[in-house]
This record gives structure tokens, C-alpha cells and sequence, in this order.
């Protein structure tokens, strides 16, 4: 299998994760998901719990809150499919640890354009609304939305989902 990414990206509770989770089942492939999220606190731990049970049997998981490329490293290649979920958590981790988010941003696309398998990435639009008023939310959006323009230049597929419902940009 040649490299093929799909970005899904879309609002809070958009279906974004459901949709991205039904077409990993229907590549057939080994699933494997790599969740970016981490629970600090009750509320964090109950929304992991609940995709975990939503996702059901049949994946295996990888934690890689930070080290992203360094998972996909391990977990990309033929005959396996890779969902990421999200992207946007990843760049708040980042952000987070004083990690130069342009930098791993760059080392994905990369990574993205080198490896083979099959990756879909499922990611919080969060541009559509207002600007942000205070600073590190208005670079935390920056860089989410320069990271998904990037992501999206070399994806293959790239989907909007609202209210459930995928809109297929491109691919």
C-alpha cells in the first residue's frame, strides 16, 4: 500500500472521531489508534473512557501525547491503519511542555510524506470563531490552523464533518 493520509477535521462533538473510526473498520486493516489526549482531571478521564468504549474491540492503543512522530515511527506501515485523535490536543501538549510546536509540526509532514500505510488524523477546526483574547490562545489557534493547511497539503483526503455529516474537501 502506497502512503495515503486522510485529515478529518471538524467542530466539538462534530461525529469527527466516529466517522474517522468507521472508515479505519472499513479499510480492513489492522487498527491501530494513537490518542494524543491525557486526563488531568475526573471530567478528562471520563470524555477517554467514554471514546475507548466508543471505539469498542479491535484496536490496539498507543498513548503519544507529546512524542507523536516517535509512535507513528513505531506503529506506521503496510497492511495497518493509523488513526491519530487529535491533532489539536498534540499541539496544546506541545504548547504545554514549551515544545517548538512549529518544529514537530514539520517532522509530521514530513513523516506523513516518507512513510507508507495508511494514517487518518482527526483534528478540532478551530478557526471559524472569534479571536481569541488572550495570547496563548490566539497562538495555540495560529498554530493549529497553520498545522492543518500543512497536514492538508499532503493528505490525499481531506474532510469537514458537521452535525455528523463528512463533506469531502479533497482527495
Amino acid at each position: 500500500m502506497s502512503r495515503h493520509a486522510t485529515l478529518i477535521l471538524g467542530g466539538a462533538r462534530s461525529g469527527k472521531s466516529s466517522f474517522a473510526e468507521r472508515l479505519s473498520r472499513e479499510s480492513g486493516l489492522e487498527r491501530h489508534y494513537v490518542a494524543t489526549g491525557q486526563a488531568f482531571d475526573d471530567e478528562m478521564a471520563q470524555r477517554i473512557a467514554r471514546h475507548r468504549e466508543d471505539r469498542g474491540t479491535g484496536w490496539t492503543t498507543h498513548e503519544a501525547p507529546v512524542g507523536l512522530v516517535r509512535c507513528l515511527e513505531k506503529v506506521g506501515s503496510d497492511g495497518r491503519v493509523v488513526l491519530v485523535d487529535c491533532l489539536t490536543l498534540w499541539v496544546s501538549n506541545l504548547m504545554m511542555a514549551g515544545e517548538d510546536v512549529e518544529q514537530a509540526s514539520a517532522e509530521l509532514v514530513h513523516h506523513i510524506e516518507k512513510r507508507r500505510g495508511r494514517y487518518l488524523f482527526v483534528s478540532n477546526e478551530v478557526g471559524l470563531g472569534i479571536v481569541p483574547e488572550n495570547r496563548m490562545a490566539r497562538e495555540f489557534r495560529d498554530h493549529a490552523g497553520r498545522l492543518h493547511q500543512q497536514v492538508a497539503a499532503v493528505a490525499d483526503a481531506v474532510y469537514l464533518v458537521a452535525a455528523g455529516l463528512p463533506l469531502k474537501m479533497k482527495g
